[in-house]
């Protein structure tokens, strides 16, 4: 087996066609309150594309920091919040509309994530945030910044909708 060369990694997008087949189940139980601990993690956002008009519905990680929900993600969906964006989002079973706002700057980027995963503490953040890290600690900031210039890192805040 290659040794990980970077100290930050994402984790594989191998596990696609699974997702793909469980998505639906996925985000029926995450918008009930029978999501167990997976609610407190993850969450259903649904919102329209800007371009197609396209309604979508995904289930995905979410990170509370502050005064919001932050989804880090390099996934296209990520655009449809350039300029800001209303989305309904379901957490810990609940709907909100909220607000998101596609935040983009490496070093804002690289902060937020070093702040989720010192949260989580090194095991916990490499499962929930979906990464790999090749030492047995916390990436510094700069590890992060590395990775998400890499990886093209984006984070979506989302705030409650005035």
């Amino acid at each position: 087996m290659a040794k990980q060369l970077h100290a930050v990694e994402g984790v594989s997008d191998g596990g696609q066609r699974a997702l793909t087949i469980i998505r639906p189940l996925v985000n029926l139980l995450l918008r009930t309150p029978f999501a167990g601990s997976a609610g407190k993690h993850f969450m259903v956002l649904s919102f329209t594309g800007r371009k197609t008009g396209r309604e979508y519905s995904i289930p995905i990680s979410a990170h509370w920091l502050d005064d919001g929900l932050f989804v880090l993600t390099r996934m296209r969906w990520k655009n449809n919040f350039r300029n800001g964006a209303t989305a309904e989002i379901y957490y810990e079973g609940k709907p909100m509309t909220m607000h998101g706002e596609l935040i983009e700057d490496r070093a804002t980027v690289a902060a937020l994530v070093h702040r989720c995963a010192e949260s989580y503490g090194v095991r916990r953040a490499q499962l929930i945030i979906g990464l790999k890290f090749r030492d047995k600690r916390i990436p510094s900031v700069e590890e992060f910044a590395e990775a998400a210039e890499r990886l093209k890192w984006a984070v979506v805040r989302f705030t409650p909708a005035d």
